[in-house]
Order: structure tokens, then sequence, then C-alpha cells
């Protein structure tokens, strides 16, 4: 299983594993490097990816840079290397929401993590990353984005998933697929009142690159698949209530 590298933006790295027998249809998982003076990586992979996603990173820039390591949520796919980048990065540090580090990071990570308060931002040095809370969405109390404001790059997670092996980076719908894998495998999105109005808001920022855990990037009119993803989950939780009833 090789790890993949590929620039989707200028010093934005994404490092995509494709595991063919996970799903029908097989599914990638991606991590993505910024190489900045403070380099950050944004989601780990699992323990048994940490091999060929460090070798693939370390072609990027040598490991003991790294600075940061953050992810979505806890979740082994997310942070499950978590400590194993912590320790080929003697000053790296984990970075995550407040709600993370007060009930898991404190804990889990072998470093004390650094929390960033929603809408907070952090200065990389050539890149500038704000953080986002998006509590259970897509799932997890301490579920959160980062959004990369010089490259207009919203590290979305879970958001967009969708099987298969496609291109790194694509330019038509992911909001589609997005949905179709959802009501394949119903429950993997919280669907609350929240749900929408939280994507909605991301919407907002008006990204020009989606950078997606779990199959192909997009980019172009981001604002309009985030939407669109909002609408169709918004959807889904009013036929879930009328089910219900």
């Amino acid at each position: 299983m090789p790890t993949v590298i590929t620039e989707i933006g200028p010093r934005i790295y994404r490092l995509s594993t494709f595991v063919p027998d996970q799903l029908p249809g097989g599914f990638t998982f991606n991590q993505f490097l910024i190489d900045a003076e403070q380099p950050l990586l944004f989601h780990t992979g699992m323990r048994g990816l940490y091999a060929s996603v460090s070798e693939a990173a370390s072609r990027v820039l040598p490991l003991e840079r790294l600075r940061w390591v953050s992810f979505g949520h806890v979740e082994a796919y997310e942070c499950g290397s978590m400590n194993s980048w912590l320790a080929a990065a003697p000053a790296a540090q984990v970075l995550h929401g407040q709600v993370g580090c007060m009930v898991s990071l404190g804990d889990l990570a072998d470093r004390p993590p650094r929390p960033l308060a929603d809408g907070e931002t952090l200065d990389l040095g050539g890149r500038r990353v704000r953080l986002y809370a998006t509590p259970h969405v897509p799932h997890a109390w301490e579920a959160i984005v980062l959004y990369e404001e010089t490259t207009r790059t919203l590290f979305c997670g879970d958001l967009f998933t969708h099987a298969g092996n496609g291109p790194a980076v694509i330019e038509s719908d992911v909001a589609g697929p997005a949905l179709a894998f959802e009501r394949a495998l119903p429950g993997a999105t919280a669907l609350t009142p929240a749900t929408a109005p939280t994507i909605r808001r991301l919407a907002a920022l008006e990204p020009a690159t989606l950078a997606v855990m779990h199959g192909s990037s997009f980019r172009g009119d981001c604002a309009a698949q985030l939407r669109a993803l909002a609408d169709g989950f918004e959807a889904m939780y009013r036929e879930s209530g009328a089910a219900a009833g």
C-alpha cells in the first residue's frame, strides 16, 4: 500500500494511501502536510500506516522539522499514530480544539497539546491556520476543521467522505458522492438540527480547495459544494424525523 504524494496547493501536500479491500471500491486514507516555517500535519493515519506515510512525508521535509500535529477528531484513522509522529519530531505538539484537549488529548498525547479556541488562528510562518469547532459534525463532540487562510484551503476531515481511488484533486461534484456514501452507510454522520448550519458556516469562508480525508480533494466553487452537502444532510435529517414519526 504505497503512499502517494501530490501537491494540491502551494506547499500543501496530500499523502494518500489506497486500501482496496477496506470497502467496496476501496478507500483512501489521506493526510495533509503544510510545509511552512512551522510545518503542520493534518491527520496522522492509523498506526499500521505510519511507516508508509512517514516515509512519504520525509520526502517532503525532514520529520524532525514537524512542529504541529492536528486532526479532525479522536479516531484511529485520524490520530492513531499521533505519538509515533511526536517521537519522530521532538519539537512537535498536538494542536486541537479546547474540547478535544480537555476530554482526550491531554491524556492520550505523549506531550501536552496546544488548545485553540473556536475561531482562533495560529501563524505557522508563511501560512496561517484558523480553527473552527464543529461539534458532532460530522461526528464526535470534539470535532474541528482547520482553514489555511493564505491558500484558502479547508482541511475538512471526514466531511465529503467517499469511496474509491479517484484523482488527487477533482473539479467536478464531490457533494453528490459524499451524500451517496452516507446513504449507503447511514449513521456515519451525526444528523442533528446543527449539522446543516455548521456546514453553511464553513461555506461562508468561500474556500478555494477542500482537503478531503477519504476520497478526492476538490478545487473550485467550494462554497457551493458545502451548501449542497448541508442541503443533503438537512433533507436526510428531515427524512429520519418523518420516519420516526
